[in-house]
């Protein structure tokens, strides 16, 4: 019954995500599109590379919902633990984006600065068009971050971030904007330049975050573990705590120490209790293996593995 409670869980996680996912994508498409075609017209370069971008934003988002049809199958043969990590592909793939439109974005300002080649022009309308897709793109980011903390979905905050970078683009493209109109036209590739610098930043902490899964790090603090293992009764002692996996479904293993005259009976029942406590107090928890040590016998695992007898106190 809990294993089902589980599964219909991470269905209605995973269709709650995929939803987020198809708002934003026709978001950017709109807010990519205006950037874009305006930019194009008014031969503003900084314009029409952050249109570029959020196009690049457009793609991270399908790629996000392909991810996610991936990481959202059951356990098999092949994957006992799930397909979650494909998730954390995904999000490298938009860390590998953010790349790219970094490169699109920089390459054509350095290529503007050499040549000379100014040819923004800035009207009222100009102004219209940034400012409006900023503030879809801010919307966006609070919007998509929130759920991604909420779901514990690395794909929707790694996302987030790729939107927010968005937004910095068009930060810089309306201060550059602001500069070609007082005078100063190589202001647009320059801000091109200095948002680069932002999306190659963002690039930098989605990576991050998606490293930390792939490399198996710690997950959940092994004392905070260790305390609701040891609110048991009968447990005597926790140590050994380890866990990993993706933020939104972790993978626990510990230790504990019972009484060595427990009955094989109630230590398993025992370990049961563990996993429930500690499941109850960390939802991300979805799998905890219990290894039942005598108490006073730290090395009982160690030496079982080695092949030798624990030794009674």
């Amino acid at each position: 019954m809990g294993e089902e409670a589980a599964a219909h869980g991470k269905e209605n996680r995973s269709a709650a995500v995929e939803r987020v996912l198809w708002i934003v994508l026709l978001l950017n498409m709109a807010v990519a599109a205006a950037k874009f075609f305006f930019g194009l017209a008014s031969g503003s370069t900084s314009m029409r590379a952050d249109g570029i971008h959020s196009f690049f934003d457009g793609f991270g988002n399908v790629v996000g919902i392909i991810a996610l049809a991936m990481a959202s199958r059951p356990a098999d043969k092949s994957h006992p633990y799930g397909h979650a990590k494909f998730e954390t592909y995904g999000s490298l793939i938009i860390g590998v984006l953010l790349l790219a439109a970094a490169f699109e974005v920089g390459s054509t300002a350095v290529q503007k600065l050499v040549t000379g080649n100014y040819t923004a022009q800035v009207s009222v309308l100009s102004f219209v068009v940034m400012v409006g897709t900023l503030a879809v793109n801010i919307a966006v980011t609070c919007y998509e971050r929130n759920r991604g903390k909420r779901y514990r979905s690395e794909i929707l905050v790694a996302d987030a971030s790729h939107t927010l970078s968005d937004a910095f683009v068009s930060l810089g493209v309306i201060a550059g904007l602001v500069l070609v109109k007082l005078g100063f036209p190589a202001a647009d590739p320059v801000m091109a330049l200095v948002v680069t610098a932002a999306i190659l930043a963002t690039a930098f902490g989605v990576f991050r975050t998606a490293l930390r899964t792939l490399s198996d790090h710690s997950r959940i603090s092994s004392d905070a573990i260790a305390r609701a293992a040891s609110s048991v009764a009968d447990v005597s002692n926790v140590h050994q705590v380890r866990t990993r996996g993706t933020e939104g479904e972790v993978y626990c293993d510990l230790h504990i120490e019972v009484d060595p005259d427990m009955t094989v009976f109630r230590a398993h029942a025992l370990a049961e209790e563990v996993e429930a406590a500690v499941k109850r107090e960390f939802p991300s928890v979805i799998e905890v293996l219990v290894h039942v040590e005598p108490l006073g016998d730290e090395g009982a695992g160690e030496r079982a593995i080695e092949g030798e007898s624990p030794r009674r106190p």
